[in-house]
């Protein structure tokens, strides 16, 4: 009986926090209650291992079923039961000595039966951190053994798909003791691995690679600051070294004959091991695709999207409407449970009994053929669409089975498509809903980078023809009595595909995905009105607002050119417009790449202006401009916030003379100051630096600081990727008649947006100037 023969045994779990690992915890708990566990999971930056096991393992609902039993027979509770059997230790497979201190070594040490599931699963895995986890796990795993003096049972988890790209009978053998070995060494792959993992990092700091990360970070951020702009570069020098070595992984993979970095690493993994365990008993068990649950701990339960998942769904969506492969070949996955189980057969079975090699598949025995598969869904998703966001059902295209280069060519087109209309809608001063649609031309390029990359990754798998023999774990389920037999089914016989795909796997992921399922139009304004509803919680502290375009539809430009234009005589004033249409094509650049700078040249003009004269001008400008141009909607917003008792904060580089008007809407202005002279004109210099960028995210700290406030309970409100910083510094950001590039990003963080407009029946003059007054009161204040 298994669950006799590992009672009051210590069994070790690696990756545990996994999608395999956390139902091999769970069928463990429930299935054998006389054993206990031992999970090996990495510390969180943030959390704690023993948090995390808590939060990522315990909370899952895999354990519905569990906390249910525990209930319903009384005495001890789900969590006395898990505190008393389970216990977590700090490690991590990618560190020599799994990176245990000492009282963890010897809790590990205790262990009777490991089972080691850690992997890093990504078929696009960077080739430095596959071999370091998915090779050399294993192996580190069996030199802490020979350190510690102990010699538990070793089940390692790999995959059928160390077969590499064969096709015919692929059967339960060593890859490096079969008639397909190449000769290859595992040692001298990890020193590759390692050496080419320094080349690229050395490379990505070249000088010419750092001027293009800068560069991609303005694009991509505009005038978001010194610290904002210095994050993305070194963001996006880190994506470039993982491409590189991600595209190293699969060149090397496919150069000797494995689909990618995970299958070729995990080859060798198995053949270091075998080199390297010594007297420590191994038992190698290689499931193929695993996917949803058939049976436990509920019929079709998953953690995380798999491989099938993307590539179902993105078909329903119409985002792929052919996926190469063969029709008549066979797709080998196989059902989580089914893996769980077999993995607690072997190692109930022991050394003495357990075959040195299983493998948990069904092509060999049951198999389920692409074409038989691609009915099922097909079918499936014509009688349950998804729907549109305007509640129109998504008509499924009819499969085709094309080479993967025709795919990869019509995919690369649409791509080059998107991103030249993208870079083209990008240059243009768009924003709000106009710069919306930008937002949703990116995703659409996003998702057609998705499904490039799904048939990058997965089509060398749903070509392969290989068929994995399962002698070894038949003649194991043979073994078994008919009671092991309906706890622990492990045979892949049981499953009916046309039930398990139309009945148990795709109702799931279609839950799972959250996709619109429904007719209907999207409620994706109903999550706006949550949103909403979150800013404007009586738990807020402090609503920080950005002024033009967020409250005003007006600028520091337009603002000079009424001061300018109070006095001048009407040819002057169009001599005035005139010049300063010729320079807006500058100034827009300047501003584009840093307002700071752009302020501090900008506000060079009102130099030798007399103060009082321009309070006086400022106070008519605030009725005659800024109030006609102000948005209603956010005004009202502010005034929703003082009704709330939140602090109300304007923050703007507008100057201090042009918003004193709007004192009584804020507790606290912060504005752009220029020192006066002793003559009381002003300099034209600022006396403290512009509140822009970066700085206004330290106001608001100091302002909190100060007052007793929490950043993370604070409201922003702002228009541009220039404040970002500010943005990125509360926790509830709103984003106001985004430009372009500030929607892309609220689009992707799901942060409120918000469009707000003028009055209806304003004026819209090219340029504010103000009004014309007789000869006899003009007078110039500045020379224009």
């Amino acid at each position: 009986m298994i669950a006799e023969s590992l009672a009051g045994k210590r069994i070790a779990i690696t990756g545990s926090t996994g999608f395999v690992g956390t139902a091999l915890v769970e069928r463990l708990l429930r299935g054998v209650p006389e054993c206990d566990l031992i999970l090996l999971v990495r510390d969180g930056r943030r959390t704690p291992a023993a948090k995390r096991t808590e939060k990522e393992i315990f909370k899952n609902d895999a354990f519905d079923r569990l906390r249910d039993q525990q209930a319903e027979a009384g005495g001890e509770t789900f969590e006395q039961m898990t505190a008393r059997r389970v216990t977590t230790v700090a490690g991590d497979v990618s560190a020599d000595g799994l990176g245990l201190g000492e009282a963890e070594r010897a809790t590990w040490a205790s262990a009777d039966v490991i089972i080691h599931s850690a992997a890093t699963v990504s078929f696009d895995s960077p080739l430095d951190r596959a071999v370091e986890i998915n090779l050399l796990g294993p192996t580190r795993i069996a030199a802490l053994c020979h350190d510690l003096g102990v010699t538990p049972h070793l089940v390692a988890v790999s995959t059928c798909y160390v077969a590499g790209n064969r096709r015919g009978n692929a059967p339960e053998e060593l890859v490096s003791e079969g008639p397909f070995d190449i000769g290859l060494s595992w040692r001298a792959e990890v020193d590759a691995a390692r050496r080419l993992k320094g080349d690229t990092e050395a490379l990505s700091r070249q000088p010419e690679r750092l001027a293009e990360f800068r560069k991609g970070a303005r694009s991509e951020l505009g005038a978001a600051g010194a610290p904002a702009l210095a994050g993305k570069t070194e963001q996006l020098r880190e994506r470039w070294v993982k491409d590189q070595l991600v595209e190293a992984g699969r060149a090397r993979a496919a150069s000797v004959g494995w689909p990618d970095a995970y299958a070729f690493t995990k080859a060798l993994g198995e053949q270091a091991l075998t080199d390297t365990k010594g007297d420590v008993p191994v038992s190698i068990v290689r499931p193929s695709i695993i996917e949803s649950a058939w049976a436990e701990p509920r019929p079709g339960w998953i953690r995380g999207f798999r491989m099938a998942e993307p590539v179902i769904i993105s078909y329903a969506r119409g985002l792929l409407k052919e996926f190469p492969g063969v029709p008549e070949g066979t797709v080998d996955v196989i059902p989580v449970d089914i893996v769980v189980a077999a993995l607690i057969g072997v190692a109930a079975a022991g050394p003495e009994r357990a075959p040195a090699i299983t493998q948990v598949a069904s092509g060999g025995i049951n198999p389920l053929k692409y074409r038989a598969m691609i009915d099922f869904i097909s079918g499936w998703f014509t009688d349950n669409p998804l729907y549109d966001p305007e509640g129109q059902p998504i008509l499924v295209p009819e499969w085709n089975f094309p080479g993967r280069g025709r795919v990869e060519g019509q995919l690369n087109r649409a791509k080059s498509v998107l991103s030249r209309t993208e870079r083209t809608l990008q240059a243009l001063p768009l924003r709000g809903r106009q710069a919306d649609f930008t937002a949703t031309l990116e995703s659409r390029r996003a998702e057609v980078e998705t499904a490039l990359q799904y048939v990058e990754l997965y089509g060398l798998y749903t070509e392969c023809e290989a068929i994995y023999q399962v002698d070894n774990l038949i003649a194991l389920w043979d073994t078994l009595d008919e009671a092991d037999r309906a706890a622990f089914n492990f045979d892949p016989r049981v499953v009916d595909w046309e039930h398990y795909v139309t009945r148990i796997h795709l109702p799931s992921i279609v839950q799972h995905a959250r996709v619109k399922s429904t007719p209907g139009k999207s409620r994706s304004t109903d999550r706006m009105t949550r949103l909403r509803r979150q800013v404007l919680d009586p738990r807020r502290q402090v609503a920080a607002f950005d002024l033009e375009n967020t409250l005003i539809a007006s600028n520091v430009v337009e603002s000079y050119s009424y001061l300018a234009t109070r006095r001048l005589n009407g040819p002057e004033r169009m001599r005035y417009v005139m010049r300063t249409l010729g320079q807006a094509p500058g100034l827009l650049r300047m501003d584009s790449r840093d307002r700071t700078d752009f302020l501090r040249h900008f506000y060079r003009r009102y130099e030798d202006a007399p103060v009082s004269q321009i309070e006086e001008d400022a106070r008519e400008m605030m009725t005659q401009l800024i109030m006609t141009k102000s948005f209603p909607e956010g005004l009202r917003r502010v005034r929703e916030h003082q009704a709330l008792g939140h602090r109300t904060v304007l923050i703007t580089g507008a100057l201090d003379f042009a918003v004193a008007g709007l004192k009584p809407l804020f507790d606290e202005i912060v504005a752009a100051e220029m020192s006066v002279r002793p003559d009381g004109t002003y300099s034209g210099e600022m006396s403290t630096v512009p509140p822009t960028g970066e700085a206004r995210a330290q106001i608001l700290a100091d302002y909190c600081d100060a007052e007793g406030f929490r950043l993370d309970e604070c409201v922003a409100y702002a228009d541009s990727t220039s404040d970002l910083p500010l943005m990125e510094a509360v926790g509830f950001p709103v984003a106001v008649n985004p430009e372009t590039r500030l929607a892309a990003v609220a689009r992707k963080r799901g942060w409120l947006v918000e469009n707000w407009s003028k009055a209806k029946g304003a004026a819209r003059p090219l340029l504010p100037i103000g009004p014309l007054l007789s000869e006899r009161e003009r007078r110039r204040v500045f020379s224009v």
